[in-house]
């Protein structure tokens, strides 16, 4: 055959005969592969031989869960039909599984092409496997892409390394169809593929400016003994009673917390959890999904409010990359915890799966773990991702009934035109949804990776009595998750602020919390709990420091 014969006859295979690949077969199309484009020269393509029947059974049931969230997300009850009529797959099958991967450590030095845009490896591993399939049709064999599947747990099943990503599962062997020479799902009827490519010129720059706006665990009795020794030293201060206003239930709370008297903030700390939300694709922000990862970058070069607020105050900051949509290098100071690289939309389908859900939890847990371990006993949450007062305010809808006009608020900044959208569509979604009402099942449909391991880091740090500075709207969304989980966590939390987001005031009243400060913020980034920290030392000093009537020799007059 000619280039261009092969060309012509490469299709993403799904029907298999049972003859084996003979081993030069396969060894000549990985030599391709490797022939293939390799930004910077980095070699950063792995290949994953798989042949053991136990593996691909892991993986066709992998496939299968997901199989059916995508059957669930189509436009109409016909369409999924259609969908499930269809052969997507041959997992068990074909004789040979073959997982392309990169490896994203290479970019821990300097790759050059890669600068401005990490994904540029990702892209050397697709021409890889442009080149393998061109091979294997050379060579009267085929391949098929499988990527229906959730690529965290992949590759657990696979037991490939955090800086290991896969492209997908790829079904090697040789054909059982040509499909009447054409793509598979063309000749199923599913879609006509256009004869012709796309292709338009462009002959002037089209730029527009984009800114970045700064924008469960037993209930235990309190210690009344405790508490009235605190009382009793709070109001023998040299001060009339209560002068010292909510600083002064604010340091009671504090001593309470680490049950002492003579209270001490060690180490305090800050962490921001990023993610990215499938929701963001229908236009629910004043802002592409891609700002997501461009403020991740600007936190860790230390350009953001919160670098700024955190250095003033001498408070500890980490990043966590709870499920940011970008493959960040594996030697960047970030902590990574990436679920998958953002939800699915909500709008048509589950967010998240129940595993999801629960390794979010453990996950966020384990920061503050990690964290707890350099003697912190004060610790804030923060966020970061576009769409995610969407989510929060569905959230916050299904558990407290509070109607969703009243939680919904401009996020990022949206004009009145794109708030009114924000609402239908979210509306739109909680039409659609008809699942079960429990907390775990809202939580895995309209949840949030960062939302959710705020969560965990939450009840992680009430266990182990730490102070819990909650920021604004979506943190406190995911407090009021954590809150629904163990009611005791109330103790341990301040409210650092009263946003301008329209949803945060009536969850502050839910929940009968009292916010420190109301300077009409709607930044987040945990820019609230910084702002607030003062406050904080503010009445552990007067506490511990301000002399009593007796010590000063100041007569305590009673009216």
């Amino acid at each position: 055959m000619t280039l261009q014969e092969i060309i012509q006859s490469r299709r993403d295979t799904r029907h298999f005969t049972t003859d084996e690949v003979p081993e030069d077969v396969l060894q000549k199309a990985l030599q391709a592969g490797h022939y293939a484009p390799s930004v910077g020269l980095t070699d950063a393509t792995r290949y994953y031989i798989i042949r053991s029947s136990e593996v691909k059974k892991a993986i066709k049931l992998l496939f299968e869960t997901y199989d059916k969230k995508a059957a669930n997300a189509t436009d109409n009850e016909q369409q999924k039909q259609q969908y499930q009529a269809l052969k997507l797959e041959a997992i068990e099958e074909a004789p040979v599984g073959l997982v392309i991967a990169y490896d994203r450590s290479v970019l821990n030095s300097f790759t050059i092409g890669t600068v401005g845009s990490n994904e540029a490896i990702k892209f050397s591993a697709v021409c890889a496997a442009q080149n393998i399939w061109l091979s294997l049709t050379e060579q009267g064999y085929s391949m098929g892409w499988v990527s229906i599947l959730n690529y965290h747990e992949f590759k657990s099943i696979l037991g490939l390394p955090e800086n290991i990503e896969p492209l997908g599962y790829f079904c090697v062997g040789k054909p059982a169809s040509n499909y009447e020479h054409q793509p598979m799902l063309q000749q199923l009827g599913w879609k006509k593929k256009e004869p012709f490519p796309s292709i338009t010129s462009i002959d002037s720059v089209q730029s527009k400016e984009t800114t970045i706006s700064s924008f469960d665990e037993m209930v235990t009795e309190p210690n009344v003994l405790l508490s009235s020794q605190l009382q009793h030293k709070i109001d023998n201060k040299t001060k009339p009673t209560g002068a010292l206003g909510d600083l002064e239930a604010l340091a009671h709370q504090i001593g309470m917390v680490f049950q002492t008297t003579s209270p001490q903030i060690k180490q305090p700390h800050l962490v921001v959890f990023a993610a990215d939300h499938g929701i963001a694709n229908h236009g629910v922000s004043a802002y592409p999904q891609e700002v997501t990862r461009q403020m991740v970058t600007n936190f860790l070069e230390g350009g953001a409010a919160i670098n700024v607020f955190c250095k003033q105050n001498q408070i500890e900051l980490s990043i966590v990359d709870a499920g940011v949509n970008y493959d960040f290098p594996t030697n960047t100071n970030l902590i990574h915890n990436k679920i998958g690289k953002g939800t699915q939309s909500f709008l048509h389908t589950a967010a998240m799966s129940p595993l999801e859900v629960a390794t979010c939890f453990s996950k966020g847990a384990a920061v503050v773990t990690q964290i707890a371990q350099s003697g912190t006993n004060c610790i804030g949450f923060g966020e970061m991702g576009i769409g995610n007062t969407a989510t929060a305010s569905v959230v916050m809808h299904f558990l407290t009934q509070i109607p969703l006009a009243d939680c919904i608020g401009k996020g990022t900044g949206v004009t009145a035109e794109k708030l009114q959208n924000k609402h239908q569509i979210l509306a739109t979604a909680i039409t659609n949804y008809k699942g079960a009402t429990d907390l775990d099942s809202v939580l895995a449909y309209f949840g949030g990776f960062e939302i959710l391991q705020i969560v965990g880091g939450m009840l992680e740090a009430h266990k182990k009595k730490m102070l819990i500075l909650v920021d604004g709207f979506i943190a406190t969304v995911a407090f009021l998750i954590a809150f629904k989980k163990n009611p005791a966590i109330m103790s341990n939390a301040v409210f650092c602020h009263a946003s301008a987001e329209k949803g945060h005031q009536q969850l502050l009243e839910y929940l009968g919390a009292k916010a420190l400060l109301h300077l009409q913020l709607r930044l987040g980034e945990g820019t609230g709990c910084a702002l607030a920290f003062p406050l904080v030392q503010s009445a552990v000093a007067f506490l511990n420091e301000m002399a009593s009537f007796e010590s000063a020799g100041v007569n305590n007059k009673k009216e």
